[in-house]
């Protein structure tokens, strides 16, 4: 892909993808906090480890998620005609972020019920987890966590296709995804103490910065195109 300084996934997109993680730690913790919580007290968890590990491996996920939604961009582009099918993939995924985050308002025409893996398998695997000893059952568990169907992680995945490097793609899920860990490395403390109020002035906080990023994109995506296009015919 381009390489060139125009057209770098830029400092602006890794700081709205570290901010939606940061205020949609309100959401993690009122759709994963108390299902984090109950699989450490069934995992018998000790000491700091499993809890690094579960973390780690969950954001290591969504850093592979990246990797692989970077290199998907990829070969889109190349099978077009690389300069104009470059702008339309930018425009064509802008277009879906701000659905995703319209979606996390609640006012999205279009709902998200995409995943990365099947639902049912995911929380078998979860479950099951806990059988494999406090840290590699926790390694599991944070990367089944990783793969649970979310919006904003989903967001995040259709802007890494964007990317103009399969690292870059990579290095904006792992800004999310620390984005992430403040509230979810203390979810078993903070559980419940955050109410549903402020959970959800939190999540549209998070949805607003999806909507930026969106329409960062897009817009991106039509200069993009329109340089393209003047300058291919």
């Amino acid at each position: 892909m381009d390489f060139s300084p125009a057209h770098t996934i830029g400092g602006l997109s890794y700081w709205l993808a570290f901010m939606t993680g940061l205020l949609g730690s309100g959401h993690c913790l009122g759709m994963c906090g108390g299902l984090v919580s109950a699989f450490f007290m069934r995992l018998g968890a000790k000491g700091i480890w499993p809890y690094l590990a579960y973390h780690g491996a969950r954001v290591m996920v969504y850093g592979s998620i990246g990797l692989i939604a970077a290199a998907l961009g990829a070969v889109l582009v190349a099978t077009g005609q690389f300069g104009k099918f470059q702008g339309i993939l930018q425009i064509v995924a802008g277009i879906i972020v701000i659905l995703l985050g319209l979606d996390l308002l609640g006012i999205s025409p279009w709902r998200n019920s995409l995943g990365f893996a099947p639902i049912a398998w995911l929380r078998q695997q979860f479950s099951q987890a806990v059988q494999r000893g406090p840290v590699a059952g926790a390694l599991i568990g944070g990367a089944i966590n990783g793969l649970m169907p979310c919006s904003m992680t989903m967001a995040m995945a259709v802007k890494a296709t964007t990317a103009p490097s399969v690292i870059e793609g990579g290095l904006l899920m792992l800004a999310f995804g620390a984005g992430t860990l403040p509230s979810m490395l203390s979810a078993s403390v903070l559980f419940g103490r955050l109410g549903p109020r402020l959970r959800g002035w939190l999540l549209k906080g998070a949805a607003l910065f999806v909507i930026a990023l969106g329409v960062s994109t897009l817009w991106q995506g039509v200069r993009y195109y329109m340089v393209m296009h003047r300058l291919l015919g």
